[in-house]
């Protein structure tokens, strides 16, 4: 992807998969899992979170954020610091929503997804239209759950809300006067993607493969990226060969197999696997 258009889409998007833990299922687990590639991400925002208007502000708050965003993206751990002293010291703030959702994706970019979360849940619940935070959140969710993981049913379920805001509210936004229709156009395609594939995955966690399919593919025909996702690849390839539709799966396997990463091997066996079933069992119609 060239920088133009990386520079017509979403920041939230930018390097939340270095943080996500695979994509797993009870029918079907490799023994290893890749991350999705997170160089070709886009980069800015098509809704950063508003400022209410009506919330009292002054001189030195005004001051702690500009040195909050002065901070380098480069300096992950430094501007996560600066952050959390922010929203310590200002817990009324106005502009918690900016620095909420900021905190979210660094979070995730170094590995911290508890809190990402529960950083997240707090911004979505002061500004429930943040659908860069909405989506995010409901594509790790459901990829950062584990058999040790608490009250998983409520995560999904929380990942699933998310997820549908996201897609309700995403095509309503209008379009910032300083992109591009075409840049405007990508960036809400960005959003959609990883909502539907987030919607796609909890489906697929709970095993419902016929809801997950048509998720999985959504996310993955309109994802601006160059390279699509390996683990909706993988999880779409599942999802076909669970509901018999062997071609399907076939396909979804062989290019899961094409993109470098430990989901490699699975995705190969797979695609091999489905190609057999395809010869010697019954596909199901569409």
């Amino acid at each position: 992807m060239n920088r133009k258009l990386q520079k017509a889409t979403l920041l939230l998007l930018l390097g939340a998969a270095a943080a996500l833990l695979p994509v797993t299922s009870q029918a079907q687990t490799p023994a290893e899992q890749s991350q999705p590639s997170t160089t070709n991400k886009p980069t800015n925002p098509v809704n950063a979170p508003a400022i209410p208007s009506a919330a009292p502000a002054n001189a030195e708050e005004d001051a702690a954020l500009k040195s909050f965003q002065a901070i380098p993206a480069t300096d992950q751990q430094g501007k996560i610091t600066a952050g959390e002293v922010f929203v310590q010291k200002y817990p009324q703030s106005r502009y918690l929503p900016a620095v909420y959702s900021a905190l979210t994706l660094l979070y995730l970019q170094t590995g911290k997804a508890d809190k990402a979360f529960e950083i997240g849940d707090k911004e979505v619940q002061l500004k429930p239209d943040d659908v860069q935070t909405l989506a995010l959140l409901s594509l790790t969710i459901p990829r950062a759950l584990s058999s040790k993981t608490p009250d998983q049913e409520k995560q999904l379920a929380k990942a699933e809300d998310y997820a549908k805001r996201a897609i309700e509210v995403t095509p309503t936004i209008p379009k910032p006067d300083t992109m591009t229709d075409q840049g405007f156009v990508v960036a809400k395609n960005a959003t959609l993607s990883m909502a539907h594939g987030g919607l796609g995955l909890v489906y697929f966690r709970r095993s419902k493969f016929n809801d997950a399919i048509p998720e999985l593919e959504q996310s993955i025909k309109i994802d601006p990226n160059a390279t699509p996702d390996p683990v909706n690849l993988y999880a779409l390839g599942v999802s076909d060969q669970k509901t018999s539709h062997f071609d399907e799966a076939a396909v979804a396997f062989t290019k899961c197999a094409a993109i470098a990463g430990n989901l490699q091997a699975p995705c190969k066996s797979g695609a091999d696997e489905a190609k057999k079933q395809g010869a010697t069992q019954l596909s199901a119609p569409k």
